[in-house]
């Protein structure tokens, strides 16, 4: 039985670490989980090779080493006022870096499935399809946009895309934290906050996305995929739904304006997907919030 070799990027982070978590017992699959410095995971029973993606030196390395069939690249630099502020870096690591990994996969042949973001839309529209016309709003979409764009570009056929929203859920010393986990801790105190009424996402249980990721690779698929909660609603409506699921009270939220925030990057207001090609072609069949909560709870 030929095992497939796929390797992973980001696997630190959030999504990548959900990969790890459904690839790294598989027989068929002999994995590689990759990330900058050390391997944060508690458990470490898989392959973990340190790689900084801006290295085009790093990444020409590994894929000779291991000559993957798939190479899964979830890392990214996504705080979007930190983009803002520190363009030079954004552009290195969300665009440079997926150049040096494409012209790597098309060395080797191997399937390129690259992450990007509902904000490459300027969420005048939402929610969007596939073929809808990007926008990008903040210098973290254009830096997204440009990735699409190289790789859609590249006259390289054995690619695809996979555009999410809000991804949530639990992972090991993570760095950043996630919009869900947030408001269930600050509900849980009952700590005064601030949520905007006027931005609606289709948050995305990382377990989810992760399953739609390998779908992709599992069925060469290839062009861009929407991958994202089945449902849009309001950041003050996920709060609100947050707290009915676990009995806790909102009086403590108080409903603001984004731009009341006064934020170094524009957010689009409404995005949200139509995943329903997902659906078809990949058979992804997402939780919606209070699924997404409880399967959550579970894991706790």
């Amino acid at each position: 039985m030929h095992k497939k070799t796929i390797l992973v990027t980001g696997s630190n982070g959030l999504l990548g670490q959900k990969i790890i978590n459904q690839l790294k017992n598989r027989k068929d699959i002999k994995l590689i989980a990759t990330s900058k410095g050390e391997n944060r995971r508690i458990e470490k029973d898989f392959n973990y090779e340190s790689l900084d993606i801006t290295s085009q030196t790093e990444v020409e390395e590994i894929l000779v080493k291991y000559k993957p069939d798939s190479v899964i690249n979830t890392a990214a630099m996504t705080n979007v006022d930190a983009c803002e502020d520190d363009k030079e870096n954004c552009w290195k690591i969300n665009v440079d870096a997926v150049e040096y990994l494409l012209k790597a996969c098309k060395k080797h042949n191997s399937h390129f499935v690259h992450l990007s973001t509902d904000f490459v839309f300027d969420g005048e529209d939402g929610p969007y399809k596939e073929t809808d016309v990007p926008n990008p709003l903040s210098y973290y979409a254009k830096s997204k946009l440009a990735s699409e764009e190289l790789i859609l570009e590249s006259n390289y056929e054995n690619i695809a895309i996979a555009r999410t929203i809000i991804v949530f859920g639990n992972g090991d010393n993570l760095s950043r934290g996630n919009l869900v986990l947030w408001a269930k801790g600050a509900l849980e105190k009952q700590s005064p906050i601030n949520v905007v009424d006027d931005q609606f996402r289709a948050p995305t249980l990382a377990e989810d996305l992760a399953s739609g990721c390998i779908a992709i690779t599992e069925k060469n698929a290839t062009g861009i995929y929407h991958l994202s909660g089945p449902e849009t609603m309001s950041i003050l409506e996920i709060v609100e739904r947050i707290g009915k699921f676990y009995k806790l009270s909102t009086d403590c939220v108080t409903p603001i304006k984004t731009a009341t925030l006064n934020q170094t990057a524009a957010r689009p207001p409404r995005t949200g997907f139509i995943i329903d090609k997902a659906r078809k072609d990949l058979k992804y069949n997402p939780k919606n919030l209070e699924e997404s909560l409880e399967y959550l709870d579970n894991q706790i």
